[in-house]
């Protein structure tokens, strides 16, 4: 069993029920899909977190289905922004503590508003990376949101 992280504890002093999933990884591979065949989920039901900067009201995380797209406008409008744009991968760690591939919902360094697609209602279980690579956790969609504190929106295409 791999060692317990924030996003872990976070969900431990929850009393919110999940399964840790480990997985070899590597550089070139991190994306939802090969990581969802990788710990046996359909990449609808992997959950990947993407930083984004509002023009209005600065950083914001976003979680999504590996399997869709972002929609920007979609996010700019439910964030009460103008525009919307990813950060760049090299402040990632700074921003949230996590390193790409391995950035969670959960445990982030600073409390970023979070929106989550809606797509996560009724799902059993949804995977989200457990803030480490090759580490992901298994929950139900609505333990996410309650979690997270996550404002639910149709933000993916």
């Amino acid at each position: 069993m791999a060692a317990k992280t924030i996003a872990c504890r976070i969900l431990d002093r929850q009393n919110i029920p999940y399964q840790v999933h480990e997985y070899d990884w590597n550089e070139e591979a991190l994306d939802a899909k090969t990581v969802a065949q990788k710990v046996g989920i359909s990449p609808s039901q992997i959950f990947k977190t993407l930083v984004l900067r509002g023009d209005k009201t600065g950083v914001l995380m976003t979680c999504i289905p590996g399997d869709r797209e972002l929609d920007l406008k979609a996010v700019a409008i439910i964030s009460g922004n103008k525009k919307v744009e990813m950060v760049h991968v090299k402040e990632l760690q700074m921003l949230t503590g996590y390193i790409r591939g391995g950035v969670s919902p959960l445990g982030v360094k600073k409390k970023y508003p979070l929106y989550l697609d809606e797509s996560v209602q009724g799902l059993d279980p949804v995977s989200i990376s457990a803030g480490r690579r090759g580490l992901q956790i298994f929950l139900k969609g609505a333990d996410l949101v309650f979690a997270c504190e996550a404002t639910l929106g149709a933000i993916s295409r």
